[in-house]
């Protein structure tokens, strides 16, 4: 059942108050009050939807009561009744930010019903064109997300089937891999789009901070909350709520977040009063959390309760087919914002960026091209405009930790897995030894497959596990380097590796 708006009534005359609240009570959850000081107490401890004042009362007007309760983080609907109507108080009302003036002496109850609902309508509406205004500053639609390989193919299938659903959504992936891009892609897909999505950066604050910013907190709950203040669950009511690196909350505040996302209530610090919320949740983390759960640092509970629908993001080295839309699709926007008329990249600039590893993904190729157009002199991007790191990057690794084995993005654990926690990303130790300064990069790729391989007697889902690679990459390397049909011999060492 649709909760009923909350109605605040504000009158030093009980036969009106309580009349008013008879005749009200049965479309609205109804409070009232006999002075403006009774109401702020009421309005700063819960949230309205409408206040209803008189005019003319002890000390504080209900002028002066609207002036302050529009000063609220989320004020309610205003409306002012007197009984000393004139056209000059009706405009100070207005100014002061009444919704709408009604006059006492011609007053009827159906008529105020319907002025009411009109005014809550229009600040609805109101509302959500502030809120779809500043959706439309930022980019939400799958569509702007650049990608054409069959890893990001099938993550954008996912996107699609998930959004329309109140599916829980984890989203895990290397820093830099577009994370909170796809989460607003999901809220944008989904039947909640009208209504905010509200992001809490969960590593960006100390433990003590998060759970008051998550559920929000009264007055005096602790040392220095002057005033009560709505959480995040609250503001993203009826939306989404994307808790970004979900990994770093402390203990305490992952046993409340269990309980709002099962049963979705929860209390303000300081309130015992329980509210209730409809809140979608995506999670995102650059971390493995079926390894936090496995050292006791996360719980297993909440694990599960957030791996409703999991997504793996590829790490840009996976998808090096994206490497020139991307780069193409950045140099077009930051050219434009530069006032730069550049036409493309040379072919040795593009070689030098598909050729290197990208370890902060997506995030670091739009900074390179960024600096490249700062430095470009012509109307082409150059090797030479390019970060040395990407130039040079023979003092990197070629292939880094990134996508399980045997998992394809958009998917869970590798082939194998048990049931339970599953493996998630494996975190390999460095599968890159030092190699002869005398051997070019490719040539140490290549021997470094082959060491792998002889290490694992040939299985190639342990050698890619070891390599840090995904099975795909493997083979597509396994082909680069004439070793498709490469099967290790015992007995000998990994110095003997020539061909």
């Amino acid at each position: 059942m649709e909760e009923r708006p909350t109605l605040l009534i504000v009158d030093d005359e009980k036969p009106t108050r309580e009349g008013l609240r008879a005749a009200l009570e049965d479309r609205y959850e109804v409070f009232i009050a006999e002075d403006a000081a009774t109401a702020w107490e009421l309005l700063e401890r819960e949230r309205f939807d409408v206040l209803l004042t008189d005019f003319r009362m002890p000390k504080e007007d209900g002028m002066r009561l609207i002036a302050r309760a529009k000063s609220l983080s989320h004020p309610p609907v205003c409306i002012l009744m007197t009984a000393y109507g004139s056209e000059e108080l009706a405009v100070e009302a207005m100014k002061r930010g009444a919704d709408d003036y009604i006059p006492k002496g011609r007053m009827q109850i159906d008529e105020l019903e319907i002025r009411i609902a009109k005014a809550l309508r229009q600040h609805r509406l109101e509302d959500e064109n502030r809120q779809l205004q500043a959706q439309l500053d930022e980019r939400f639609g799958i569509e702007e997300i650049v990608g054409n390989s069959p890893a990001m193919q099938e993550v954008f299938d996912i996107v699609r089937q998930v959004a329309p659903t109140p599916a829980t959504v984890l989203i895990q992936g290397e820093s830099g891999t577009g994370k909170e891009m796809f989460a607003k892609a999901i809220h944008r897909l989904s039947p909640r789009a009208k209504r905010p999505m509200v992001t809490v950066h969960c590593a960006a604050l100390p433990a003590t901070l998060l759970e008051a910013e998550l559920f929000g907190h009264e007055k005096g709950a602790f040392t220095g909350a002057t005033e009560r203040r709505i959480g995040r669950f609250e503001q993203a009511n009826g939306g989404t709520l994307f808790l970004d690196e979900i990994g770093e909350i402390d203990a305490s505040t992952q046993v409340k977040l269990l309980r709002v996302l099962g049963e979705r209530t929860f209390e303000r610090l300081g309130s015992n009063k329980t509210i209730s919320v409809d809140v979608r949740v995506i999670a995102a983390t650059n971390r493995n959390l079926a390894e936090l759960v496995r050292q006791g640092k996360f719980r297993e509970d909440l694990f599960f309760r957030l791996r409703v629908v999991e997504i793996w993001l590829p790490p840009l080295r996976e998808r090096e087919g994206d490497i020139p839309l991307l780069a193409t699709h950045f140099l077009k926007e930051i050219s434009k914002q530069y006032g730069k008329r550049i036409e493309g990249f040379t072919p040795e600039a593009m070689e030098a960026m598909l050729r290197y590893p990208w370890p902060a993904n997506v995030r670091e190729l739009r900074n390179a091209v960024e600096g490249a157009v700062a430095l470009c002199r012509g109307d082409r991007i150059t090797l030479r405009d390019l970060p040395a790191s990407v130039r040079s990057p023979q003092s990197r690794p070629v292939v880094t930790a990134g996508e399980p084995a045997g998992t394809a993005a958009g998917h869970g654990p590798a082939d194998g897995a048990s049931s339970g926690v599953p493996a998630g990303p494996p975190a390999p130790p460095s599968a890159w030894e030092p190699a002869p300064t005398t051997l070019s990069l490719k040539e140490t790729e290549r021997q470094q497959i082959i060491r792998a391989l002889r290490e694992t007697g040939g299985n190639r889902t342990l050698a890619a596990r070891k390599l840090g690679i995904s099975r795909r990459t493997l083979h597509r390397k396994l082909h680069q380097y004439q070793l498709e049909d490469f099967a290790p011999r015992r007995g000998r060492s990994a110095a003997d590796a020539g061909g």
